[in-house]
């Protein structure tokens, strides 16, 4: 396993990707595995990946994406979607804790009705953040485990979030939170890190 130090300041945004390196559904299966240990909210798992390696769709999402070039470089174009109403899933989630005795009834009841009244309470508002948030972590996870698996990536927000709706009929129930591009970076055309504040800059310490 990679060193985790190593892979934080080895990981970049990649602006660009070499042509001819098709990464396999095995390869995003792996990836997957891991991102699915993200950590969510109520273990509610907001997040809903949509992954493109179809050459025709992801010509679609690049012209929705302003044209970019990394998208057409790209070996896949993960779009991450942030599930507004993911607290309605709480049933299902959590029934293995009783089915498993980890939980009584009682307590499943209240969990259920606990995590359900939580997000209903706070309004639309709530649940759309709460798939941003949740998503976000999620997308995160998956651009370090790409890196430990041997990919780059780069995470985007320039792009139509209607348009690619459209494209995939995603349903209003997702917020499309980011796209992640994944490849081979060309190591060529990489720029140098930019800056970055001192710590103290950005942490106060009370």
């Amino acid at each position: 396993m990679t060193d985790f130090i190593q892979l934080v300041k080895e990981r970049r945004s990649a602006s660009n990707f070499q042509a001819g390196h098709p990464i396999k559904l095995e390869e995003l299966n792996e990836i997957f595995e891991l991102v699915k240990l993200a950590p969510s909210a109520f273990n509610l798992q907001h997040s809903k990946y949509v992954t493109i390696i179809d050459p025709t769709i992801k010509e679609k999402i690049r012209k929705a994406a302003n044209g970019q070039y990394k998208v057409a470089s790209s070996s896949a174009v993960i779009i991450v979607l942030g599930d507004k109403e993911a607290y309605r899933q709480a049933p299902e989630i959590y029934e293995g804790l009783e089915l498993l005795g980890i939980v009584s009834k009682q307590e499943y009841d209240f969990m259920v009705n606990d995590t359900v009244s939580f997000y209903e309470s706070r309004g639309e508002e709530f649940q759309k953040e709460e798939a941003i948030r949740n998503a976000s972590l999620s997308a995160m996870m998956f651009m370090m485990a790409a890196k430990e698996k041997g990919w780059d990536t780069c995470p985007m927000i320039g792009f139509n979030p209607e348009e690619i709706k459209d494209i995939l009929d995603i349903s209003d129930q997702y917020e499309v939170v980011l796209m992640i591009t994944i490849g081979k970076e060309k190591i060529e055309s990489r720029r140098p890190r930019g800056y970055r504040k001192p710590v103290n800059e950005f942490v106060t310490f009370i």
